[in-house]
Parts: structure tokens; C-alpha cells; sequence
């Protein structure tokens, strides 16, 4: 079995940080997102993975590297235009020939492990596995209908939904998802959709399971699912502890977990957490209150008498200065600076 994982996307709902990076390199508890998808296929004993990318992401190839560091072989797919999830399956034919493989989306985030779809692929003798998930508002996603335990069909963003299981975007297929690719036109937003070539698998007959998952996820599309996911990614890893890296220097701070701190940073006079994740080369001086948010490498914060929360601050960032007690929400983009004049009271 080999794995696949989509990282072509623009990432517009994230700039101004896709401006830099491919969305799929921002970090979630200092780990690029695209890591803990190779790992999750490694963890089922997937091997060789192929990572579908835009020409334009040269990014993403040093830091994935050749795959050995993860136990696995890498092969990069190129897709020039984003023209759905289906289309970059389809690109990769070459690769994947006629192995069953797990597909999964590069900007996703799961709680549980892949076994779920490689157990109901193999118990239940399957062309395929989609792994579902119950949702609060089905309207805005692609859902499933099941009946009597058979997934019948998959409709993408359905007015009328026919339940509350949504396709949560990792799958696993066989060489036969290909035929009903070729099948398939534009969606009126201009891609092949993986939701109706999975029903074209169920029209011509194909057995098509699924597999329940009651796990944490996250699509990491937004600064708001971001920082989401950063919080029980980090809950997770450290429960309501604190670690620091090699080279870190902290004085007179208090530090509530689950805070992760990189390495060769400075934090003094501050009081961090919980929920934040601070990347290597940091400097944090004089900061009152930082909780859930997240600071890219090299950025500094000096001198800020109020809370902040819910923020990002881009890679070589600045802000500094002072300002009357009150709480800020911040989005600062890499090599970015802000400076915040002292608030002068007359008395009346």
C-alpha cells in the first residue's frame, strides 16, 4: 500500500502567512502540519508516499527531504493547476499504478490513527475506505448517507443533508477511483471533486466502506482553525506541562502549560500560557500575558503591558511598546514590525 498527500493549494484563507510558505509548512505545536501526515502513514506501515505539490513550492522538498528521516521514501508530484483533489489523484497514477493507497489532504490534522480505514479496507473485503466524522452543521460539508452499515452515497455541501457524517478528508482507494476520475466534468467551482468520483465508485457497483473516527481534527485552513489546532496538538503532546528546547534562556517568567519553546530563545519578565507554541530564536521581553497563539521563529515581543491572545506573529516579526491595560488580537506576517507609543492620561 503507498500513501499520498495533497499540498498543491494556494492557502489564500491563510495569508498573509501563505504568502511565504506553503500552508502546509506552518506549524502546529512547532511541527510542520505536512510532518504529521507522513507520520501518520508511517504509523500504518505505509512507506513509499508521494507529496503532490505546485512548482512554485520549493519549499517543501528540503524540508521533507528524501523521507529517510521518517522511514520512508518520498517521490514529489508536480501540479501546475489546482483543479480539485480528484486531478491531483489522477496526476498521480504514474506513481501509485495499481497499489491500493491512502490518500490524505495536506492541511489536515487527525487525533486518531489511520488504522480505522486499513482495518474496514481488509475486514470488509472493500474497493475503498472514507473516513467520516459527525459534524454540527452538515450543510458545509461533503456528506455521507449510510444505510445499514453501507456507504450509498457522498454529496458535496448538500442543501438538504441526508445525515450528519462528513467526508473528513483521509480516504483510502484502489485502482478503480482512476476509471471514475476519467469520468468525471468541472464542478461549477471548476474541479474534479473526489466526493463524485467516490459516488461513481458506488454507481458502477464498487463496495465502497467507511470508518467512523470520534477523534479530533481539523482542516488547518484558517487562522482561527490554526490556532484550534494548536491548542489540542499541544493539550496532546504535553498535557498541562511546559518544554523548553536547548539554548533557551528563561527568567522571572511564569510559564502555565501546554507552552512548547524552541530553541535558542530568550523570555524574560513574562507571563506565557497556556496554549502557545514559540519557535526556535524567539525573544520575549517585558510581556505581560501572551495565551493561545503562536510565534514563528526569530520574532520579538518587548515591552507589551496588556494581554495578548489568539495571535500569530510572523517569522522575524517586531512589536514593541506600551499601552493602556487591555487585551490584543494580532496577525502579524513575517519581518513585520509594529510599534505601540504609551497611552499619555490627562488628568480632568
Amino acid at each position: 500500500m503507498k500513501g499520498l498527500i495533497l499540498c498543491a493549494g494556494r492557502g489564500t484563507r491563510l495569508h498573509p502567512f501563505s504568502y511565504s510558505q506553503p500552508k502546509t509548512l506552518l506549524p502546529v505545536a512547532n511541527h510542520p502540519v505536512l510532518h504529521f501526515c507522513i507520520r501518520k502513514l508511517r504509523e500504518v506501515g505505509i512507506q513509499d508516499i508521494g507529496i503532490v505539490i505546485h512548482p512554485s513550492q520549493v519549499q517543501i522538498p528540503p524540508m521533507v527531504g528524501d523521507g529517510s528521516h521518517f522511514g520512508a521514501t518520498i517521490t514529489f508530484i508536480k501540479q501546475e493547476v489546482p483543479l480539485g483533489i480528484a486531478h491531483a489523484v489522477q496526476l498521480a497514477q504514474p506513481f501509485l499504478q495499481d497499489d491500493p493507497f491512502i490518500l490524505l489532504l495536506g492541511d489536515n490534522l487527525l487525533m486518531d490513527s489511520l488504522h480505522g480505514l486499513t482495518q474496514a479496507f481488509t475486514k470488509g473485503k472493500s474497493d475503498g475506505v472514507v473516513m467520516l466524522s459527525k459534524v454540527e452543521r452538515p450543510q458545509d460539508y461533503g456528506i455521507a448517507e449510510v444505510h445499514k452499515g453501507r456507504l450509498i452515497s457522498v454529496e458535496e455541501k448538500p442543501r438538504q443533508p441526508k445525515s450528519n457524517l462528513a467526508v473528513i478528508g483521509a480516504y483510502l482507494f484502489t485502482s478503480p477511483i482512476f476509471e471514475s476520475i476519467a469520468t468525471l466534468q468541472p464542478s461549477p467551482r471548476g474541479e474534479l471533486e473526489i466526493t463524485d468520483a467516490i459516488q461513481s465508485m458506488i454507481n458502477r457497483g464498487f463496495k465502497m466502506a467507511h470508518s467512523v473516527t470520534s477523534g479530533k481534527y481539523s482542516d488547518v485552513g484558517t487562522i482561527d482553525r490554526w490556532l484550534e489546532a494548536n491548542q489540542w496538538m499541544l493539550t496532546r503532546e504535553l498535557g498541562n506541562q511546559h518544554q523548553v528546547g536547548k539554548g533557551t534562556i528563561v527568567k522571572n517568567s511564569k510559564i502555565t502549560g501546554p507552552v512548547l519553546i524552541g530553541d535558542d530563545c530568550v523570555i524574560e519578565n513574562c507571563q506565557i500560557g497556556p496554549y502557545v507554541s514559540i519557535q526556535n530564536g524567539v525573544s520575549l521581553k517585558n510581556c505581560s500575558y501572551i495565551e493561545n497563539s503562536i510565534l514563528l521563529e526569530n520574532c520579538s515581543l518587548q515591552d507589551i503591558a496588556w494581554k495578548i491572545t489568539n495571535s500569530v506573529f510572523g517569522r522575524s516579526s517586531m512589536m514593541t511598546g506600551q499601552s493602556s491595560n487591555s487585551t490584543g488580537v494580532f496577525i502579524v506576517s513575517d519581518k513585520s514590525s509594529i510599534c505601540i507609543p504609551a497611552v499619555k492620561r490627562e488628568d480632568v
